[in-house]
């Protein structure tokens, strides 16, 4: 099973806050089986969780209750043959303006998939879907 949600950090987050989460995501997805990719920007993440259904909701319950972000959206919620980051327990990229703009499919807010108001409503659904792919091509080199 594969999630992607998106969340408002409540307070910014520093270099040194975003290396502590990591540190202590790693250690529980590790645990739990779960792999992923997490991208933060100006206040925002953006998260794809994947693993067995059950780890998978039990650790976004426990996100969903984390007061260091609000507005938390899943995205994308999708049942898959194979992992998309099998050795990743928490790939991470930091993004700057200017690789967000050069990111296909970095948007930054995916509000549309909530409220139905993108004239195409498969777009973020493909913005979500390019991003992946750039993630996976930066985080795991192609052989």
């Amino acid at each position: 099973m594969s999630i992607v949600y998106a969340s408002t950090a409540t307070q910014p987050f520093s270099g040194e806050d975003l290396g502590e989460l990591l540190t202590i995501s790693r250690s529980n997805n590790d645990r739990l089986g779960l792999t992923g990719m997490l991208l933060y920007r100006s206040g925002r993440f953006l998260q794809v969780l994947e693993g067995p259904e059950s780890a998978v909701k039990e650790r976004m319950d426990v996100i969903a209750d984390d007061p260091r972000h609000t507005a938390v959206r899943v995205l994308l919620h999708e049942n898959l043959g194979s992992r998309q980051f099998p050795d990743w327990t928490m790939g991470y990229e930091p993004i700057t303006d200017s690789m967000a703009e050069a990111m296909p499919g970095y948007r930054t807010t995916f509000s549309d998939r909530d409220t139905g108001e993108d004239e195409d409503p498969n777009a973020s659904l493909r913005g979500l879907r390019e991003l992946i792919r750039w993630f996976q091509e930066r985080a795991i080199p192609l052989l």
